[in-house]
C-alpha cells in the first residue's frame, strides 16, 4: 500500500474544506435571513413535551420589530448559561420610557421593549428561577421564535454531546476515510 504524500494529503484536506465552508456559509446566510445567531436548535430536554420532544430540530426566526404573543414558543438564552432554553410565553408586557420613570428604580430597558414570562409545557412552574435574578426576559434574551421542526433529527447532536468519544471516533473515521480514499 502506498502511503499518501504531502500533496495528496493537502488535496484531500482541501476537498474536506470544500464541503465544510459551503455548509458554514449556508448557516451564516440562514442566520442573516432569520435575524438570529442560531437559526436551528436541538431540543435537549423534555420540558416542552408533548409539543416538542428531546431530539427535535427546531427552525427559528427573529423578525425585527415583531411583537411576541402569549402562546408563542421561543428559544432564549440568559448570559452565563451554556445552552438556550425552549419554552412557551405565558405573559407579555410592553414597556415604554414613561412607564419606567414611575418613581421607583426598575432595572429594565430604557426604550420601547417587550418583557416576557415563559414556562415549559411539561414544567409545574414558570421560568423566573431560570432568569438568573431577572424578573422578566427582555427581547435581547430571545434567540428566536419557533417556526417549524423536524422530529428526532437532532438525536445525532445529543449523542455526540452525551458521548464525546463517539464524536471523536466519528471525526477520526471520516478523516481516515478521506486520507485513504483513492480516486
Amino acid at each position: 500500500m502506498k502511503t499518501p504524500n504531502f500533496r495528496q494529503t493537502l488535496l484531500e484536506s482541501l476537498r474536506v474544506m470544500s464541503f465544510i465552508i459551503p455548509v458554514y456559509m449556508i448557516w451564516i446566510g440562514l442566520g442573516l435571513v432569520a435575524n438570529t445567531e442560531s437559526p436551528i436548535v436541538v431540543v435537549l430536554s423534555g420540558s416542552m413535551e408533548p409539543a416538542f420532544y428531546r431530539g427535535d430540530l427546531l427552525f427559528l426566526t427573529n423578525p425585527l420589530g415583531a411583537r411576541y404573543q402569549t402562546g408563542d414558543i421561543v428559544v432564549y438564552k440568559i448570559m452565563g448559561e451554556k445552552f438556550p432554553i425552549v419554552h412557551r410565553i405565558l405573559e407579555t408586557h410592553d414597556v415604554s420610557l414613561p412607564q419606567l420613570r414611575s418613581g421607583k428604580p426598575i432595572n429594565y430597558p430604557s426604550s420601547n421593549d417587550q418583557l416576557l414570562l415563559t414556562k415549559g409545557d411539561n414544567n409545574p412552574a414558570d421560568d423566573i428561577e431560570l432568569y438568573r435574578g431577572l424578573e422578566w426576559l427582555e427581547r435581547k434574551h430571545v434567540v428566536g421564535k419557533v417556526r417549524g421542526f423536524l422530529p428526532y433529527v437532532g438525536y445525532v447532536t445529543i449523542a455526540m454531546n452525551d458521548f464525546p468519544r463517539l464524536k471523536y471516533a466519528l471525526f477520526g473515521v471520516l478523516g481516515l476515510m478521506t486520507l485513504l480514499q483513492r480516486e
